[in-house]
């Protein structure tokens, strides 16, 4: 079994990454910084040396590297698993952010999950099986402060999983779109999380392999997490 995890080098991804390999699943991972890549394939590997760990580093807000890399997962046979899991949070309000806010938070957080998922599709519908998720954000449901372009784009990552997960029924593909609230990653800074007010990555993996192990007539659709005391 075969899990394709972008975004894997840290936090959700990276978390992720571990509970599948744990469970015997071989890993093919991606992110944008090589070193961060390569350092989290070697602590993975080390931890579960009887699983197939490939890593290789792609910019997936560029079209063309998102479509290589693609290719590349594919190279290892058909995904069972595929995580839309890169992502970055730019904060900003609509009326003053910087110029290319938009732009640059849409490439990263919608553009990459499409041009990916576009090329690994195929292949799954000729096998007729596979579980896309879509790490969207509690940010894809309602706007909040700061929230400006990112929430837009995660708006558009939650209408592309709705549309993908219509389409994709007649096929026998699940799709699953993850919404997160706040998570402890690194997003989040030097933030004091010793009175645990905010969740574990380790949270979010774990729903997602949750989910990933239901019979084949059920779908999860949403998963819809946040920490107990509610939104930050």
């Amino acid at each position: 079994m075969n899990v394709v995890i972008t975004g894997a080098s840290r936090g959700i991804g990276k978390a992720i990454a571990d509970i599948f390999g744990a469970n015997g699943y071989n890993l093919i991972i991606t992110s944008r910084n090589e070193v961060t890549l390569y350092k989290a394939m070697e602590e993975l590997q080390a931890k579960y040396p009887g699983i197939s760990i490939k890593a290789k580093a792609f910019d997936l807000s560029k079209k063309e590297e998102a479509i290589a890399c693609g290719k590349w997962c594919l190279g290892f046979g058909t995904p069972d698993v595929l995580v839309n899991n890169a992502g970055l949070f730019e904060p900003g309000n609509v009326y003053n952010e910087p110029d290319g806010t938009l732009e640059s938070q849409v490439a990263t957080n919608l553009y990459s999950a499409y041009h990916l998922t576009r090329t690994i599709l195929p292949d799954m519908i000729q096998k007729k099986s596979g579980h896309i998720f879509n790490m969207c954000s509690i940010a894809s449901l309602h706007a909040y402060e700061n929230g400006g372009a990112y929430s837009i784009s995660k708006f558009a990552l939650h209408g592309f999983s709705k549309n993908l997960r219509e389409e994709m029924k007649p096929h026998g593909i699940k799709v699953t779109s993850v919404f997160p609230g706040a998570v402890m990653t690194d997003s989040w800074g030097d933030y004091d999380n010793s009175k645990k007010r905010i969740m574990e990555a380790d949270d979010i993996a774990k729903m997602v392999y949750a989910a990933s192990q239901l019979s084949a007539a059920a779908c999860v659709e949403d998963i819809v997490i946040r920490p107990v005391k509610g939104d930050l």
